[in-house]
């Protein structure tokens, strides 16, 4: 399954600074530790921050049920950025966005943040807790108040703001802080003196409890755990905690019931206090329960039976039964005695994604346009070197006109599992060269996702293999070209001596928005004409020549069809006259699209037929050239067999495939047909019409992934597909 781990990493991503500000917030360090979790229960996870553009990202990771993918969820660890109830904003936002996610509902949080609404509900449901006042300012009557009480933030959780007043004077004080500081009313709770607990709860119906844990006081029975002590000098757990059982069983009833009074879902921890005659009060709920490595919820759990990676999975598990009805988690009792492979290499990838992400910086920011050799051979030998890492050979094919070929494998004898074809050069220019950029987990820059994109998820592949010990067993071919951009002028005989002794043949093109996999593309013709008016002093023949051109250009544009299979567009045209000099000269550049060879033949003659008749011949002079640039990549029976190959894998993976057909054409359409051959293994991404390509960030690991895995599969499975 898809899981999208949310928490609060950029407070400053807001249109404005507003209100209260959260100072709660989960470290990386946890983050990943549950990323760690649910990467090991086999789920696909990303991690979002919880900002203003948490829709975009989630919108450009999570599956779309209405396409018939597999539903995802969130993972929800966000606090919240600023304001009241900052608990419910992601559950909101998911709610409205159709996203299932881990945790309560907007309206459980708001209640159960509210310390005094939660009181005032657990009173209407006879839940013990103590009795409490609420002030506005330090100036409100505090007359009726009866000592010590502890004060704290009404809608504030981890203990902020947590003190205990003996008299008026420091009471005033103490609100007076906490109006300052949190923005928000101070709450004045009865002080229980004596023993303190917590009750971890996970689940809905049925609701699981852990054993009580007790925060150990040093039998001090006017001691707090304050915020300061949880982040720095966390108090010694007792769990389970040393109570008689009728005490234990009335907490656990109560604490249940304080759940259920709020409509929490999922998880949660209520914190207990029990004076010196065994009297139990509930203090607050917390629909949030930390995940933090030393806080209660998770030490409680450990002791009921749930390791770390046990619990959070659980946590994810019982959302999805509340959704679907139903587990998601592996039904066996037995936990495997190994990590599955693709659950090693997923940890490996996101371990190694900073890497990944500069080695993509460096070669983005590397100019490599067609006719700038220096620059593509210099991305080319910085690759050699990665290369070499990994055990590769390397062969070089010279180049005089474009950068040298370059040609990679770990095989000795000549045949190859699988080659993988990427390309070096791209068409832009260094004056329109656009250098790497981050922004909302997408990365722009020119050739990102075109091909370069594609070379780091090769890369990244070849490194995870390598890493799970498994990449000696596969002969791996890596060919790497440098006229991409030039319709493979130079390359053809290669790229097809090598796709000749492989297997199977993988393009590293970028894959689109929905992640797709290329399994046709168009062939590419080019035909150039050229026209001038033979000379004449009637003024009549220049009006003549220039509608014939028109119409000779208007008959070639008619033969394309309306299916889109056969396109063909004037490129660059140009049409001179002059009447009273008497002269008329035109070019025009076609650039044509077609899915099927013989459909090429057939238009060949046609637009022969389309060149103007004899009589116009007689005023001027017509020169005609070019033809087929590259073949089509036409699907047939054996790119459809390796597209049903990878499609459950993916699906294993919770990665996106779909097929596509490509409109441009690329190295892998100059390989024989009836072999099996598939493209756009980069990231998912896309180009917009001004030749601006970004790619999404958390794609890279995925399609690093699927490739690793697509390899692994095809060596298990000895390419019987």
């Amino acid at each position: 399954m898809k899981v999208a781990i949310i928490y609060n990493k950029d407070f400053e991503g807001v249109i404005n600074i507003f209100g209260m500000q959260n100072k709660e917030v989960y470290s990386p360090a946890t983050v990943q530790k549950v990323v760690d979790a649910l990467e090991k229960g086999g789920h696909n996870v990303a991690v979002i921050d919880g900002n203003m553009h948490v829709v975009e990202r989630l919108q450009n990771f999570m599956p779309k049920v209405v396409d018939g993918e597999q539903m995802g969820m969130v993972f929800n660890m966000a606090y919240g950025i600023q304001g009241e109830s900052r608990y419910t904003h992601i559950p909101s936002m998911l709610e409205m966005l159709g996203i299932p996610y881990v945790g309560s509902s907007p309206s459980g949080h708001a209640l159960a943040l509210d310390k005094v609404i939660t009181k005032i509900m657990w009173q209407k449901h006879g839940i013990s807790t103590p009795d409490f006042w609420v002030f506005n300012s330090a100036n409100d009557d505090m007359s009726n108040v009866k000592y010590p009480v502890i004060v704290k933030p009404k809608m504030e959780s981890v203990s902020f703001g947590l003190k205990v007043v003996y008299n008026e004077e420091d009471l005033r004080e103490s609100v007076n802080f906490i109006v300052k500081e949190f923005q928000q009313q101070a709450l004045a709770e009865q002080f229980i003196r004596g023993r303190e607990f917590c009750v971890g709860i996970l689940g809905n119906e049925p609701v699981e409890t852990f054993p009580i844990l007790e925060i150990d006081l040093n039998n001090d029975p006017d001691a707090i755990q304050t915020v300061t002590d949880k982040k720095e000098a966390p108090k010694r757990k007792i769990c389970p905690a040393d109570l008689p059982k009728e005490v234990t069983n009335e907490m656990v009833r109560q604490s249940i019931e304080a759940f259920k009074a709020l409509q929490l879902r999922d998880f949660a921890r209520v914190d207990i206090r029990m004076d010196e005659n065994n009297n139990i009060y509930l203090l607050e709920i917390n629909s949030m329960a930390s995940l933090g490595f030393t806080g209660s919820y998770p030490a409680a759990a450990k002791v009921s039976g749930y390791d770390y990676d046990d619990l959070v999975n659980k946590m994810l598990d019982v959302a999805s039964v509340r959704y679907f009805s139903g587990s998601i988690l592996n039904q066996s009792s037995q936990k495997p005695k190994k990590p599955l492979l693709h659950t090693r290499i997923r940890g490996f990838l996101r371990g190694r994604q900073p890497q990944h992400l500069k080695m993509l910086q460096k070669i983005v920011n590397m100019n490599s346009h067609v006719r700038d050799i220096d620059g593509v051979n210099q991305l080319g030998n910085y690759l050699k070197g990665q290369f070499a890492t990994l055990g590769f050979v390397q062969e070089n094919y010279p180049q005089i006109e474009v950068g040298n070929h370059l040609f990679f494998t770990n095989s000795y004898d000549n045949e190859y599992d699988v080659l993988l074809l990427g390309v070096l050069d791209n068409s832009t220019p260094l004056s329109k060269h656009e250098s790497y950029n981050e922004q909302d987990q997408k990365i722009y820059g020119t050739g990102v996702w075109e091909h370069k994109g594609g070379l780091i998820v090769a890369m990244a592949a070849l490194q995870a293999l390598k890493y799970s010990r498994n990449l000696k067993n596969y002969k791996i071919g890596i060919l790497l070209t440098t006229d991409n951009s030039v319709f493979g002028k130079f390359s053809r005989r290669v790229v097809k001596e090598k796709a000749a002794k492989s297997k199977v043949v993988i393009g590293l093109h970028g894959a689109n928005s929905e992640g797709s996999l290329t399994t046709s593309r168009s062939g590419s013709a080019k035909y150039t004409c050229q026209m001038n008016l033979l000379p004449s002093e009637r003024s009549e023949k220049v009006a003549n020549a220039a509608s014939a051109f028109n119409k000779m250009v208007q008959t070639w544009c008619d033969l394309s069809v309306d299916d889109d299979s056969l396109v063909i567009a004037p490129q660059e045209m140009r049409l001179n006259t002059n009447i009273m000099q008497s002269y008329c000269n035109g070019s025009v550049k076609l650039n044509i699209r077609f899915n099927q060879i013989d459909q090429f033949k057939t238009l060949d003659e046609s637009i022969k037929k389309a060149v103007p008749s004899r009589k116009l011949n007689k005023i001027a002079k017509l020169q005609m050239e070019g033809g087929i640039m590259r073949p089509p990549l036409e699907e047939n029976k054996k790119t459809d067999q390796f597209f049903q190959f990878i499609q459950p894998i993916a699906k294993k993976l919770d990665i996106r495939v779909a097929k596509e057909h490509r409109w441009d054409s690329s190295d892998i359409c100059s390989i024989d047909t009836g072999m099996y051959l598939i493209d756009g293994f980069g990231p998912s991404g896309q180009i917009n019409p001004k030749q601006s390509e970004f790619i999404y960030t958390h794609s890279i690991s995925e399609r690093s992934l699927l490739l690793a895995m697509t390899i692994h599969e095809l060596y298990n499975k000895n390419f019987e597909i």
